[in-house]
């Protein structure tokens, strides 16, 4: 595991991951506790959808992260640049571990996120590959609309819905 840096300050609060933030547009300011099954004891997240998705993690999953940047070395292209993805969670269920992606639901065939799309279903191929000749579990991409994410859904309703297989 890589630690993840957070920039914080003496004004940054921690606060329970089911306590949504006064003002959403301001919740990359706070530090989220309050996890059972999240392998850090802090995180930040972006918006508040991915906030909601943890809440659903921490019910629907054996373990979850963030990933820091590097931790997968997942590349895509876009034009003649390399840029590196990184997925907004790592999760793992009793039957695969997932790569999740949430997005807006109008950004599902935007150039760059289908870049980043077809990297990560061909990552979790090869690591599906070597993790089960090794007996572990298969690796799967999950893109996840933004309007589909609610506290009152489950991980397994997410998956039957929007999980890629590679």
């Amino acid at each position: 595991m890589k630690e993840s840096a957070y920039t914080a300050n003496a004004k940054d609060k921690v606060i329970d991951l089911h306590q949504p933030p006064q003002n959403k547009s301001k919740i990359a300011q706070y530090l989220y506790s309050g996890f059972e099954r999240n392998l850090y004891r802090l995180t930040k997240f972006q918006s508040d959808t991915e906030r909601r998705m943890a809440i659903i993690l921490e019910k629907g999953s054996k373990r979850w992260f963030r990933p820091a940047k590097g931790q997968f070395q997942i590349f895509y292209r876009v034009g003649h640049d390399q840029q590196e993805y990184l997925p907004d969670f790592v999760a793992e269920t009793d039957e695969a571990n997932l790569l999740i992606e949430l997005k807006a639901s109008g950004m599902k065939d935007d150039a760059v996120v289908q870049a980043k799309k077809d990297a990560a279903v061909k990552w979790c191929g090869h690591a599906s590959g070597y993790s089960i000749q090794s007996g572990g579990k298969p690796w799967r991409y999950v893109f996840v609309p933004h309007d589909a994410v609610a506290e009152n859904m489950t991980l397994k309703g997410l998956l039957a819905h929007y999980q890629i297989t590679s």
